[in-house]
C-alpha cells in the first residue's frame, strides 16, 4: 500500500483523540456551539455553553462536526492544541473556529514538532481572533488528499514565534508548516494530490518572529515533480481565488508570501518589512540559499499590489519584484520597495516568462547588493515596464529582455551606480520617455530625458518625497498607457507623466540645474560609466 494510502486513512478516522491531538471527521448537520475555557473551564463538562465550558481541547469528545459548528476558545486564556481536522461547511453556514469573551486573543500553542492546525480536506472553514505559536512546529497546514477544498478563510490571527533561527538552506516546503517553519502552508512542492485549494482568503493577520509567512503550492504535474525536463510535461492544477489582504509580516528570517501555481491571485495592502533577514551566506561568503518576501512561482494572471517591501538582507535574492519559474501575465504594482538588496531579479525557466508587468512602483536605495534582471538564458518575453520611480539604487539592469516594453520611468542611481544593458535590435525591446538623472542615458535609450526630476522633497524616508513639482519637465512628459487609472498615491491620473506620481504637480518650486551643473554632472557620469565598462571586461 503507498504511503498516501495509509495517510488518507488515518485522516478519514471517525475521530480520533490522543492527549491534546484532535482528529475530527465530518457529519452531516451539527450547529452546536463548542467552549473551551483555560481559565474556569473542567474536561469534565459538556462544552455547550459558556457555563459549561471544557477546560481543554482534549476534553471535546464523541463530536460530530457538520456546517454551523462552532468552537470558540475563551480570550486570555491558553491551550495547548495540534487538532487535524477532516470536515466541511457550508457557504452559508461554515465551521467556525474563533473566541469569545474579554480580553487577549486565546493563544493556541504547540511545543512539538508539529502543527497548530492541519486542515486536510477541508471547505467552508472560518478561523478567527486567534493568536498562534509554535516555537518548534507551525501554525495552518492545508493539503488537498481526496477532494478539491473551498472557502476557507483565516481573519485576524497573530502568528509569532515560529522557529525563527538562522538556516543553511532553503526551508522544506513539502511536509506541512512545522516543516516549512511557516504561519501557513497550502498543499506542498512536490504535492500529494492534484485537487486545488480553491477561494482561500487570508485578511488581517500580523506574522511576527517567524520562520516563513504564507506559503502557497498547487499541482504542478501528474508526477508531481516541480522541476520538470521537458516544457509539455508542466500540466498544472492552479489554486484560483487566492486572497491575502491587509496583512502584516515582520522580523522574519525567510519569506512573507510566495504565490505559487496559483491563477488570479491577489495580494494586497500588506507590509513585508524586515523579512529575508537571513543573509544566506557561509562563513567564507558564499551563496548558501535564497528568499525574497513576496513572489511568484509557476503562476498566472495574479497580482501583488499596494504593498510596502523593506529591509531584506537575502544576499542571493533579497529582491521585492520575483517572476519565477514559468510565472506569465502576472503583475506587481503600486509597491513601496525600499532598502532592499535588490529591487527586481526574476527567473525565468523553460520558454521564459511572458507579459508579466512592472508599474507605479517606487523604489529606494535598493540594489545595494547584486543586480539581475532575469537570471538564466530564457529571459522575459513582453515584459512591460512603466511608470517606475527608482531612486538611489546601486546598478540597475535591463538584460534577458524580449519584446519588453520600457516607458515613463524615473531611474535616478546613487553616486558612481550604473545601467547594465544588452544592445541587440533582434531582441525589440523598445524604449521610449524614460528620465535618467545622475547616470548617463544607456545606449537603448540615447533618446531619453536626463535632467533633474524635481521631486516634491529630499527625506529618503518618505514616500511624499518623491512626486512631482508643477513645475517638473516630467510633468505631462510621458506616453499614454491604456488600462490604468491610478498612479502610486492612489490619485486619479489627471496627465501623463514620466514616473510613479501622475498628478499635476506638487505646488513648490522647480530648481533646475543651470547649464554649467548640467555639463559638469553628464561628463563625470560619463567617466563613471566607462571606468565601470573597463572593470566589467578586465575583471
Amino acid at each position: 500500500m503507498k504511503k498516501s494510502t495509509k495517510l488518507t486513512s488515518l485522516i478519514m478516522a471517525v475521530v480520533i483523540l490522543m492527549s491534546s491531538l484532535c482528529i475530527f471527521a465530518f457529519a452531516e448537520d451539527d450547529k452546536n456551539y463548542y467552549y473551551i475555557d483555560s481559565i474556569d473551564g473542567n474536561d469534565a463538562n459538556s462544552g455547550l455553553t459558556e457555563a459549561e465550558a471544557v477546560k481543554s481541547i482534549a476534553g471535546l469528545k464523541d463530536l460530530h462536526i457538520g456546517p454551523g459548528t462552532h468552537f470558540l476558545f475563551r480570550k486570555g486564556g491558553e491551550y495547548e492544541c495540534e487538532v487535524t481536522l477532516t470536515a466541511s461547511g457550508t457557504k452559508d453556514n461554515p465551521i467556525v473556529i474563533s473566541s469569545y469573551g474579554e480580553g487577549e486573543k486565546p493563544l493556541l500553542y504547540t511545543n512539538k514538532n508539529t502543527d497548530v492546525f492541519r486542515l486536510f480536506d477541508c471547505s467552508y472553514l472560518n478561523l478567527s481572533d486567534l493568536h498562534i505559536k509554535a516555537p518548534n512546529g507551525g501554525g495552518i497546514w492545508i493539503d488537498t488528499y481526496n477532494q478539491t477544498s473551498v472557502g476557507i478563510t483565516i481573519d485576524n490571527i497573530f502568528f509569532e514565534d515560529m522557529q525563527n533561527y538562522k538556516v543553511h538552506s532553503r526551508d522544506n516546503f513539502s511536509n506541512g508548516a512545522a516543516a516549512a517553519r511557516a504561519a501557513v502552508i497550502v498543499k506542498g512542492l512536490p504535492a500529494r494530490s492534484r485537487y486545488a485549494v480553491n477561494d482561500l482568503t487570508i485578511t488581517n493577520c500580523e506574522v511576527y518572529n517567524c520562520g516563513n509567512g504564507f506559503i502557497i503550492w498547487g499541482s504542478w504535474n501528474d508526477a508531481q515533480a516541480p522541476w520538470c525536463e521537458k516544457e509539455e510535461d508542466i500540466d498544472p492544477v492552479y489554486n484560483t481565488g487566492l486572497l491575502i489582504k491587509g496583512c502584516y509580516f515582520h522580523e522574519m528570517d525567510a519569506e512573507a508570501v510566495v504565490v505559487g501555481m496559483c491563477d488570479g491571485a491577489l495580494v494586497t495592502h500588506c507590509r513585508a518589512i524586515n523579512c529575508c533577514q537571513g543573509e544566506g551566506l557561509d562563513e567564507n561568503g558564499e551563496i548558501e540559499y535564497f528568499t525574497a518576501a513576496m513572489w511568484f512561482w509557476g503562476s498566472e494572471n495574479s497580482t501583488i499590489q499596494y504593498c510596502e517591501i523593506a529591509g531584506q538582507k537575502n544576499f542571493g535574492d533579497g529582491m521585492a519584484v520575483d517572476f519565477d519559474s514559468h510565472t506569465n501575465n502576472c503583475t506587481y504594482q503600486y509597491i513601496y520597495s525600499h532598502d532592499n538588496i535588490r529591487f527586481m531579479c526574476n527567473c525565468p525557466n523553460y520558454s521564459g516568462h511572458h507579459g508579466n508587468t512592472v508599474r507605479y512602483c517606487l523604489s529606494v536605495n535598493d540594489n545595494v547588493g547584486r543586480s539581475t534582471t532575469a537570471v538564466g538564458s530564457c529571459g522575459e518575453h513582453e515584459f512591460n515596464f512603466y511608470n517606475n520611480t527608482i531612486v538611489n539604487c546601486g546598478e540597475f539592469q535591463f538584460k534577458n529582455l524580449y519584446n519588453a516594453y520600457i516607458a515613463n520611468n524615473i531611474i535616478a542611481p546613487m553616486d558612481g551606480a550604473t545601467i547594465a544593458y544588452d544592445v541587440d535590435p533582434s531582441r525589440k525591446n523598445v524604449f521610449e520617455n524614460n528620465c535618467y538623472y545622475n547616470v548617463i542615458n544607456p545606449l537603448i535609450d540615447l533618446g531619453a530625458i536626463n535632467v533633474k526630476p524635481g521631486f516634491a522633497g529630499t527625506d529618503y524616508s518618505d514616500p511624499e518625497s518623491f512626486k512631482l513639482v508643477a513645475g517638473s519637465p516630467l510633468i505631462g512628459a510621458g506616453v499614454t498607457i491604456p488600462g490604468t487609472d491610478v498612479d502610486f498615491y492612489g490619485n486619479k491620473i489627471d496627465s501623463v507623466n514620466i514616473g510613479c506620481y501622475s498628478g499635476t504637480g506638487v505646488e513648490t518650486e522647480y530648481e533646475p540645474e543651470n547649464i554649467f551643473e548640467m555639463i559638469i554632472r553628464l561628463i563625470r557620469n560619463f567617466f563613471e560609466t566607462l571606468i565601470h565598462e573597463i572593470t566589467v571586461i578586465f575583471d
